[in-house]
This record gives structure tokens, sequence and C-alpha cells, in this order.
């Protein structure tokens, strides 16, 4: 809302352009047919996407995401000495596990069978990098589950090394890949 201008009664809205006057671009209207969201009915009421006239593919996610610590934290995973245990291994671990229940976090994702997780913690000058894939034969894909792999992993990671160093950060949790499925393959360019 704009304001009136010290003029009485209520602050007035500016006034949109007319419909006619309008131009839309090819990657306006691109952004617009891509934008009709599938979770959402024709009333703007939540809804879980139904997948059965949907083909079984073969499907595929990679996600990737990092974690930033001090070099104190760094330096006590590196050496094996984290009080907690390996910090490494209960990541991995977390991270697979938090696939296989993606569906229980995510309130519309479709509970699915996954045929293969892996997630991976290389070190970084930083901290770590992680990465995690996920495959599956079915009717939607596997984004979902790849991406919640890499935030737990990382946010196990934190919970593993705290004690140690509370400023470290977690950030680009991103899909870095797709494959199978309607739209085919994806990969993140940049």
């Amino acid at each position: 809302m704009t304001k009136n201008n010290g003029a009485k009664g209520p602050p007035t809205r500016p006034k949109a352009a007319s419909a006619g006057s309008r131009r839309s671009s090819p990657e306006s209207s691109r952004a617009k047919a891509d934008a009709k969201l599938s979770h959402v009915d024709a009333k703007g009421r939540i809804r879980m996407v139904d997948v059965g006239a949907k083909a079984v593919t073969d499907r595929e996610a990679v996600a990737r995401g990092t974690i930033a610590m001090s070099a104190t934290a760094r330096r006590l995973i590196r050496a094996g000495q984290v009080k907690k245990g390996d910090p490494l291994q209960a990541a991995r671990l977390a991270g697979i596990m938090a696939a296989k229940k993606t569906a229980d976090l995510i309130p519309l994702c479709h509970p699915l069978v996954l045929t293969h997780v892996s997630v991976e913690l290389t070190p970084t000058r930083a901290g770590y990098a992680i990465e995690a894939r996920v495959r599956t034969s079915g009717q939607t894909g596997v984004e979902m589950e790849a991406l919640t792999a890499v935030a737990v992993a990382a946010l196990t990671l934190y919970d593993m090394v705290k004690a140690v160093d509370m400023t470290m950060t977690i950030s680009d949790i991103t899909l870095v890949e797709k494959k199978g499925g309607r739209r085919g393959h994806y990969v993140r360019k940049n």
C-alpha cells in the first residue's frame, strides 16, 4: 500500500496496468506455466499428488551441501578424538536413515522404496562437503530424499562436534542432479 499524501481516508493502492497494456515475454510465460504447484488444487487447498498414472522408471537424485567449522573441530575429527565417537560414520548413517524416513518428515512426500542411498563426507579447507545419492524404481522422484539425507548428515555432524564448536555453519544444500521421470535428466548449472 502507498501513503495518501496527507489526504484523509484509507490509504490507496497504486493502479495496476490494464491487461491489454502488459506484454509478456517468453520467459515470463514459461515462468507462469512452471509456477503451477502440483501440491495445490484448483481451490488452493493442499493435497498429495496422485502419481498412480505415472510410469515406473528408474530414478536417481544427487544433492550436496557443506558444513564449515573451526580448525580445532576439524583437527579433532580428523585425528579421531571426538569424545562422542566417529562423527563421520554417525553423520553417514543418519543421512541414510533420514532418506528412508523423508515421507515422515516432509508432509506431502510419498513413501518410497529406496534401492540405494549413499552419503559421502569429504574434507575441505573449511570443514566438510556432503553428498547424498539416492535411487529408486518408482512413480515419483527421490530429490527430497537426497536433500534430506544431506541436511540430516550435516546436522548430525554439528551435534557430534558442537561441544567444541557451536559456530559451525551448514549451507548450500542443493539438488545437483536428477535422472528419470517425465522431466528427464537435470544437472544444476554453476
